[in-house]
C-alpha cells in the first residue's frame, strides 16, 4: 500500500506546488487533488492544465493518486430539481475526463444525498427516489468512464445514503461494468459500524482507501481527530485490506478538518505521514 495525502488536509500553502512540496517533505508518495469551482484543477480545466499538474508533479517527485470533489454538496445528483442533476451529471463527466487528463484510474463520487445534517437548508430526498435518481446518475456516466479507463469510487459518506457495507455492494455491482467501484473511507464508517466489516464485504471493488480516525463518543462531523487518536482498530483495518488484496493508495483525509494547528500548519502534514507509516507497520 501507498501513502497520500487529500488537498483537503492543507490549511497553507496557498499554491498546489507549495503543498506538493509540503507533501513531498513529509514522505507521502502521492497526492490526491479535488475539482472545484476555483481550484487548481476546476470546470474550466483544459487538457494543456492538467498536463501542467503532471509536470509540475513529477518534478517534485511525488504523484497524483486521486481525484474527489466537494462539488455534489452543493449540487446534489439526486435533486428534486431537474436542473440541478444535470449540472451534477456535468461535473461528473468532467471529473472523468479530468482524471484521463492527470493519468488516474479512479474518482471519488458522491452519487447522491437523501439528507445531510452538516449541509445548511440540504434538500431532504426520499429514500427510494433517491436510490432510483443516483442509479440513473452513474448508469449514464458508464460509457465515458469505460471509454477513459477511469472508474467511478463510490463514496461511503455521511450522505444518509447506502449506509451498510451489503446496499454498497448490491449497488456497485448492479451496474455490471468493471468501471464502478468503491472510494472506501475508513474513518466514516465507523460512527454506524466495522470498518474491518467494510472492506471484507467490499473486496475487490474497493479501489482507493481514504484514512481518517474519528471518536464514536462525539457522534456528530466534529469527532474526527488525528490518525491513531481515535476508536478505529487498525490493527483490524489493515488485516482487512491485506486479505481482500488491496495493495493501492491508502489517503490522508483529515476533514472535516482536525482543527489545524494555529501555529506551524504543516506539522499536521508531518504527523499524518509519520502516523500512516506506523499504521502501515502494524500485523
Amino acid at each position: 500500500m501507498k501513502k497520500s495525502i487529500s488537498i483537503w488536509s492543507f490549511n497553507g500553502p496557498d499554491s498546489l506546488e507549495g503543498k506538493l512540496k509540503v507533501a513531498k517533505a513529509a514522505g507521502f508518495e502521492g497526492f490526491e487533488v479535488d475539482l472545484s469551482g476555483d481550484g487548481p484543477v476546476n470546470m474550466k480545466s483544459t487538457d494543456a492544465d492538467l498536463k501542467k499538474i503532471r509536470t509540475m508533479a513529477d518534478k517534485i517527485g511525488i504523484q497524483i493518486s486521486g481525484l474527489a470533489t466537494g462539488m455534489y454538496w452543493g449540487t446534489n445528483p439526486v435533486s428534486a430539481d431537474a436542473a440541478v442533476r444535470k449540472q451534477a451529471a456535468a461535473i461528473l463527466k468532467k471529473e472523468i475526463e479530468c482524471a484521463a487528463g492527470l493519468g488516474l484510474d479512479a474518482i471519488l463520487v458522491v452519487p447522491g444525498a437523501v439528507g445531510a445534517d452538516f449541509v445548511p437548508n440540504c434538500e431532504i430526498v426520499p429514500y427510494d427516489v433517491a436510490y432510483e435518481r443516483a442509479t440513473a446518475f452513474v448508469k449514464e456516466a458508464i460509457p465515458l468512464a469505460e471509454k477513459l479507463k477511469v472508474t467511478i469510487g463510490i463514496e461511503n459518506v455521511w450522505n444518509k445514503f447506502l449506509l451498510s457495507p451489503l446496499e454498497m455492494r448490491s449497488f456497485i455491482d448492479s451496474f455490471g461494468s468493471a468501471n464502478v467501484g468503491a472510494y472506501y473511507d475508513v474513518g466514516n464508517t465507523l460512527v454506524t459500524g466495522y470498518p474491518e466489516h467494510w472492506i471484507s464485504i467490499l473486496g475487490k471493488r474497493i479501489k482507493r482507501v481514504h484514512f481518517k480516525d474519528y471518536r464514536r463518543a462525539v457522534g456528530s462531523v466534529d469527532g474526527f481527530v488525528d490518525l491513531l487518536s481515535g476508536d478505529l482498530n487498525w490493527p483490524e483495518v489493515m488485516k482487512a485490506l491485506r486479505k481482500v488484496g488491496y495493495d493501492g493508495w491508502c489517503t490522508a483525509e483529515m476533514i472535516p478538518p482536525v482543527p489545524f494547528y494555529k501555529h506551524a500548519p504543516d506539522t499536521l502534514i508531518h504527523n499524518t505521514a509519520r502516523a500512516m507509516q506506523a499504521i502501515f507497520d502494524l500485523k
